[in-house]
């Protein structure tokens, strides 16, 4: 059963510009993330999707614990950081469309923190604001079919644009309160985790940080798609958030002059060590020629970026290290 809710303009105008905000990220004009941006946004999304669930730990004590460093502060909110690094970190291994896969990355949200860490409730739940009861969720024995209906959705509904059904997954996660706690950092988690199988790019643009920025309007817009008995309202909120975290990404990346050494960084990202031709290269960089695809690769060899074999037809490349390495070591 589709989970309720309306398509509109709005929404698509909004899948339009995050699409096409998403091509200028990855479009040759635009460096690649530096390591700095994409361990601080990694710390803000993290940091931001704790404290909205009353985390007290700063962004330099979460760095901290990444660095091993001793941090002061309550042992659960610690054990929490701990947690959502190890749950983020693998955010590339899950299947979005699994639920197994969902239940392993809440138990590593919540181990230690629940005793049914990555286990669907088995009793009733409720959400309160001080003592009054603002969504009650549906009865436990009625999750099971409601969560496999959602991946169904999740994985068949093909007419619908994945950044809508992130957002949909998202608000349906909090509807139904499948785990006795943590529904909230796991619906965060998992949205972040279908917009990365969307583009790689939004593994480094902190979401949920504009979410923490706006976390009324947030628990507003909840409460308002309960009261409508349907996620529309939601939808539109998400979108214009994941719109305005990737326009402030996207204004950290700086933009660079194309060179040979931009053009064979950005394909070792592609190719990494795996052997590859100059067809190969240009398919990657749609908008270069022929020769200067030559001149790159020639570059390349010259300068022992590269190691080539073969002969004509047959030329195959491999990177033979990290121009980042390299250019970071020439700087010392």
């Amino acid at each position: 059963m589709r989970p309720p809710f309306k398509v509109t303009m709005k929404m698509l105008d909004y899948c339009a510009q995050i699409s096409r905000i998403v091509g200028q990220c990855e479009g040759l004009k635009f460096s690649t993330p530096s390591p700095q941006l994409r361990r601080h946004n990694h710390i803000r999304s993290i940091q931001s999707s704790l404290a909205i669930e009353g985390n007290i730990l700063s962004e330099s004590q979460v760095t901290d614990i990444i660095e091993n460093k001793r941090v002061l502060g309550p042992a659960k909110d610690i054990l929490e950081v701990k947690n959502a690094l190890i749950a983020y970190g693998k955010i590339h291994s899950y299947d979005i469309y699994s639920e197994r896969s969902m239940l392993k990355a809440h138990q590593f949200l919540m181990q230690g923190l629940v005793k049914d860490a990555g286990i669907l409730r088995s009793s009733g739940v409720g959400v309160f604001d001080k003592r009054r009861v603002v969504h009650m969720a549906p009865a436990a024995k009625m999750v099971p079919k409601l969560i496999g209906d959602l991946f169904t959705f999740l994985g068949k509904a093909s007419d619908i644009n994945l950044l809508i059904k992130s957002c949909v997954f998202h608000y349906e996660i909090e509807f139904i309160h499948p785990f006795s706690d943590g529904n909230g950092r796991i619906g965060r988690l998992w949205q972040t985790a279908i917009l990365c199988r969307m583009h790689s790019v939004f593994e480094f643009v902190p979401v949920e940080s504009l979410i923490k920025k706006h976390q009324k309007e947030y628990y507003r817009t909840l409460s308002l798609a309960d009261k409508d008995g349907d996620s529309t309202v939601f939808i539109e909120f998400m979108l214009g958030i994941i719109k305005e975290a990737i326009e402030e990404f996207s204004k950290d990346l700086k933009e660079v002059v194309e060179t040979p050494e931009t053009r064979l960084e950005s394909a070792q990202q592609k190719f990494g060590h795996i052997g590859f031709s100059r067809n190969d290269y240009m398919k990657f960089h749609k908008n270069i020629s022929t020769a200067t695809a030559s001149r790159d690769l020639l570059f390349g060899v010259k300068n022992k970026l590269l190691v080539k074999t073969g002969q004509k037809a047959l030329t195959r490349y491999k990177f033979a290290g990290s121009l980042i390495d390299r250019q970071h070591n020439g700087r010392r």
